[in-house]
């Protein structure tokens, strides 16, 4: 799935921010300007703005523009970073380089993934575990699961998320680094397909303090019943 334009624009200026090219402080270019450098429609600048702002990385100030924010913060933000590959989204967040590995192998589905996916117990499925360090620092660890028959997430139509401070899995905990009796941060992820069809398990472990905040984004449509409409 492409990128929409304003996460690419949005990544880039949050690029430029950790790395100090853009120090705290400083004034962004006008939206007018922003757009025709990246030809696009204001709306996608004012999107990718928004964005930006969501992450604590700039600040508007009224009549004046938009400047960087003194501290930039790290905010995980949903679902737009499900869009992007985690050496996109990591690369967004580091001023330094990030380093993801993968490892894919067939796994049995156990009891509790079989009845998510409707599969029987034992059936095999896709088990996908995910890396990431930043500058040999580990600051994420993930282990996906799906259906043989499913590629990846972009069929799905829904995306649920559970936010937790939790123990580690041994694994996730050896790779993180935390010592015994330490939480880390846990996001399980569900990907629902317009059948109802779960089509893939995601849980990821982040240390604890890595980010300040967990944002879900979500676009409303209304219904007839809130609406009035009949």
């Amino acid at each position: 799935m492409a990128e929409p334009a304003y996460v690419s624009i949005a990544g880039e200026f949050a690029r430029r921010i950790r790395s100090g090219e853009l120090p705290p402080g400083m004034q962004l270019p006008s939206y007018s300007e922003i757009a025709a450098q990246n030809k696009v429609s204001d709306i996608v600048v004012r999107k990718a703005i928004e964005l930006l702002q969501s992450q604590g990385l700039i600040r508007a100030v009224r009549r004046r523009g938009v400047f960087v924010a003194d501290r930039p913060n790290l905010i995980r933000i949903s679902p737009e970073r499900q869009m992007e590959d985690p050496e996109v989204t990591f690369g967004n967040e580091a001023d330094s380089d990030v380093q993801i590995s993968r490892t894919t192998e067939r796994v049995p589905a156990t009891e509790e993934l079989a009845e998510a996916f409707g599969v029987p117990v034992g059936e095999e499925i896709t088990h996908i575990i995910t890396r990431a360090a930043d500058g040999g620092r580990p600051i994420s660890v993930s282990d996906t699961y799906q259906p043989l028959d499913i590629a990846d997430w972009t069929s799905a139509a829904v995306l649920e998320e559970t936010v937790s401070d939790r123990l580690p899995t041994p694994t996730h905990a050896a790779w993180l680094g935390t010592t015994p009796g330490d939480l880390v941060k846990t996001v399980n992820q569900r990907y629902i397909n317009t059948d109802g069809r779960v089509i893939m398990v995601s849980d990821v472990s982040y240390p604890r303090d890595r980010y300040d905040a967990f944002v879900f984004r979500m676009t409303l449509t209304p219904t007839a019943e809130l609406t009035g409409e009949a």
